[in-house]
Formats: structure tokens, sequence, C-alpha cells
């Protein structure tokens, strides 16, 4: 199973900072974290370009607050306070008059407070606050390219409230987060190309809160996390179009709060609680007058949670209310002479997955409170205006989701 965790962050995050093996006599290192951001925080990119061969690179990230603590052999304490009343602002523009080369890569990311802890053969404890006030969280991309060719065009567009990252090797986890998000939160992306003769990606993807745990070579951890979303909005948004386009994929994805937290050890306790009162709303608009295949895909939530060990033991104790102005999904494909269209529109007002191994001798223990007060909806709409070789269109709007499994990997 892959690593889950925020498409930019960890990339943005890889400071580590390298401390020595413990001994039975060391102290847990400590550290007390305040951060409070009141001014603005912005970064603007622009690449113009005529003619590129290799590859065109563009990148922009505006953070309020951020901190990365890590240890090794070693066990760690930490308390971390981060306020952010500021606006975070990240954009990313990009004209081609002719080419764009075979490599296209744009990645835009907008955070109110982000953190990272990490520990390998020792112990964390810790207790995390984060808070984004009423202000504007935005990140933008936009590849402006109506006359030209690209090879394989990958954009990502990331806006989030706040976020924690916890990761953990051959150690175990106490940790409790608090997180607050009063900001409107919006990842915008759009793309005009001519013709992408490769694979074509662009993704807007934006959370409120988040918290991404990740536990790995026999690690345990206890997790109490509480998420409170209390915007206006919540909106991811990315359209494109392209004259001719081999492969391309169109996806937006916007959630209130959410929490991943994946271990492989012998232990995850989670106990969460989420309450998303933001109008949720992610819109994938794409058309191509030639493709092989074209897809755009939307998924709004207002809640969501993913807990699992593949190693042991799971319990969980899930708490979820969403509430205000409802989940609102759009996609559509408009498609002209091609071979395969395919929309996705999903729409969730809570949902929890909890699972184990069975082969691991894990198993599962969960107690689920879900309560949806708003609206939930889901539009797909598939347009072929020529020829083409299928035309697929699913949609599917749920108030409240829970799935719990036992099972072997690789579904044996």
């Amino acid at each position: 199973m892959p690593k889950p965790g925020p498409i930019l962050l960890a990339g943005m995050l890889a400071g580590i900072l390298p401390c020595g093996a413990a001994t039975s006599q060391t102290a847990p290192s400590y550290v007390l974290n305040n951060q409070v951001q009141l001014g603005d925080v912005f970064s603007y990119q622009t690449l113009n370009v005529e003619t590129v061969t290799d590859q065109t690179v563009g990148e922009s990230h505006a953070v309020a607050n951020q901190y990365v603590g890590s240890t090794e052999g070693q066990d760690f304490d930490v308390r971390s306070n981060q306020t952010t009343q500021g606006q975070a602002i990240a954009d990313t523009r990009v004209d081609v008059a002719s080419d764009s080369g075979a490599v296209t890569s744009i990645a835009t990311t907008a955070v109110g407070n982000v953190g990272e802890l990490g520990v390998s053969g020792g112990v964390l404890t810790g207790v995390v606050h984060q808070t984004t006030g009423p202000t504007v969280v935005s990140a933008l991309t936009h590849i402006e390219a109506p006359y030209a060719y690209g090879g394989d065009v990958d954009t990502v567009s990331q806006a989030i409230g706040n976020s924690q990252i916890l990761d953990i090797s051959a150690g175990t986890a106490g940790v409790r987060v608090v997180q607050a998000n009063d900001a409107q939160v919006t990842s915008n992306g759009g793309g005009i190309y001519g013709t992408v003769t490769g694979q074509a990606h662009f993704q807007a993807q934006t959370m409120g809160n988040n918290v991404t745990y990740w536990g790995e070579a026999g690690s345990g951890a206890r997790l109490a996390i509480r998420q409170d979303n209390t915007a206006s909005l919540t909106q991811a948004a990315q359209f494109t179009a392209f004259g001719q386009v081999q492969e391309g994929t169109t996806i937006a994805s916007a959630t209130g709060n959410n929490l991943s937290a994946v271990n492989h050890g012998f232990l995850l306790d989670a106990t969460n609680n989420q309450h998303n009162q933001a109008y949720v709303r992610a819109q994938a608009d794409t058309s191509a007058a030639a493709f092989g295949a074209v897809t755009a895909t939307a998924n709004g939530i207002g809640n969501s949670a993913i807990i699992g060990d593949v190693g042991g033991e799971v319990i969980i104790d899930n708490t979820q209310f969403n509430e205000g102005g409802g989940i609102d999904v759009l996609a559509n494909t408009t498609g002209g002479d091609g071979y395969d269209a395919y929309t996705n529109a999903t729409a969730t007002g809570n949902s929890v997955t909890g699972y184990a191994c069975a082969d691991c001798s894990g198993y599962l223990t969960a107690n689920n409170n879900q309560t949806n007060t708003a609206d939930v909806g889901a539009l797909g709409v598939t347009n072929i205006t020529g020829t083409a070789r299928s035309a697929t269109g699913v949609s599917n709007a749920v108030g409240n989701r829970a799935t719990y499994y036992v099972s072997r990997p690789n579904g044996g």
C-alpha cells in the first residue's frame, strides 16, 4: 500500500536533523514551538516559454507557519502551537508559444500552518495545536498554451488550512492534534494546450484540516485527533481544454477535514473527532477535440478518515458531524472525436474506513458516530460531439459512509 499524505508537503518538508544513538540514561529531546503569523505571505511565479526541448518546471509555495522536528534512536517530546491570521497565496502562471518540452511539471502550494514530526527507533509524545483565522489560503496554477505542444504535462495546485504529518519508524507515538480552520481555502487550476502527445495530469486539491500518520517497521501509535472546519468555503476547481491529447486526466478534490493514518506494526489506536460546517465544492471540467482517453473526476467530502493497520490491532473511536453549506460536486467531460471518455462525480457528507490484516493476526474494534445535516449533491455530465469508442459516467452521493474490513493482502 502506498504511503499516504499530501501530494506536495512531503517534498517541502524534507529536512531531517541527525541525532546520535540513545542510551538507557538519555533524556528525551524536548521542543516547545510557538509560531504566530499576522501578516500576509505570498509567492508568485511566471514562466514565458517560446520553445523548450527537455523540460519546463515551475514551483510556487506560500506557507504562513512551518516547523520540522525529528530524532533517530532517541525519544522526542514536542509541544507546538501555530496560529496564522494573514493570507497565504501562491500563484504560478505559464505561457507557452510553441513547445513546453518533453516534460512539463508545475507545483503550487499554499498552507496556513504545517508541521512534520518524525521518530526512528524512539518514542514520540506530543501535543499539537494549529489555528488558522478568518483569512484566505489560495493556490492557483494556470498554463496558457492554446497553439503549443507538450509531451507529458503534470500540474498540481494544493491549498490546506492546517496540516500535521507524523512519521514513525520502528518506534511508538502518543500524539494529540487539535486543528481549527476558519480560513477560506481554495485551489484553482487551469490548462489550455493545443496538443499533448503524452499524458496530461491536472489536479487541484483542497483541505481545511489534514492529519497524516505513517508508521512502519513494527511501530505502534495512539492518536487523539480533533478537527474543526468553520470556514465559509472549502473549494477545489480544475479546468482543462485540449485541441488534441493522448491521455488527459483532470481531477478536483475538496475535503473539509481529513485524517489518513496507516500503521505497519502492533497497534493503531485512533480517537477521531471531526466537525465541518463549510460549504465544500469540487469541480472538474475538461474538453478535448481529439483524444485517446479523457477523464474528469471530482470528489467532495465534509469529513474523511482512513485508519488501518497492516500487522496488528486497530482500535477506532470515530465521531463525525457535517453541517452548514453542504457538499456540491460537479464533473464534466466534453469530447469530439476519439476513443474513451470518462466522468466521475462523488459527494459525501461523512466517510470513515477502518481495516486490519487477517494474515498478520490483526483484528479491528470500531465505535462509529456520524451525523450529516447538510445537502449532499453530485452531478456528472459527459458530452460526445463527434465519434468515440466509449462514454462512461458515474455519479454518487452519500450522506454517511462507513467501511470496516479485515482482509488478506492483495485481496487473497
